[in-house]
């Protein structure tokens, strides 16, 4: 019962972080009159999001103490490139920047299940970073395929 009650809290800060992904997405269907504000919302919060991500992996590295020497360096290092990559897709053009976004989180959560391999992880942090990552790859391709549809139409 106690570690069900200590997982509400990642569980409900979790789903209500996916609300900048979704508004965005939505707005950016809608509102043909401000999609330059939409598309910076959407692009701004999935750079910042997949930051914290890989942030999560040099936490794992510090903590984790059963977790090779090895997988150690490797999570110290996977988990400045989401950063990264973060970065880059907030300099590149918007179509480019929501598509490498989306395949960083997909890669991202790949990486999450070969740490699981390695250690124990609380039983809700997989299922959890999974239904997360699915909404927010959806939201950044929705985005992509809008922002491209949009372009194609209007010469945006």
């Amino acid at each position: 019962m106690k570690n069900n009650y200590l997982s509400i809290t990642p569980k409900l800060l979790g789903y209500f972080g996916l609300i900048p992904f979704i508004i965005p997405t939505v707005f950016l269907y809608f509102d043909d009159n401000h999609l330059d504000i939409w598309r910076h919302l959407l692009l701004s919060y999935g750079a910042v999001i997949l930051s914290f991500v890989g942030a999560l992996h040099w936490s794992f590295a510090m903590l984790l103490h059963e977790l090779p020497i090895n997988k150690k360096r490797w999570s110290f290092l996977w988990s400045v490139v989401p950063s990264l990559a973060a970065w880059i897709s907030l300099s590149i053009p918007t179509f480019y920047g929501f598509i490498l976004l989306a395949v960083f989180f997909a890669i991202a959560l790949i990486r999450d299940n070969q740490l699981l391999g390695n250690v124990e992880l609380p039983s809700w942090y997989m299922p959890l970073r999974r239904n997360l990552t699915l909404v927010a790859i959806n939201c950044l391709l929705v985005g992509a395929y809008l922002i491209n549809g949009r372009q194609l139409t209007h010469g945006i």
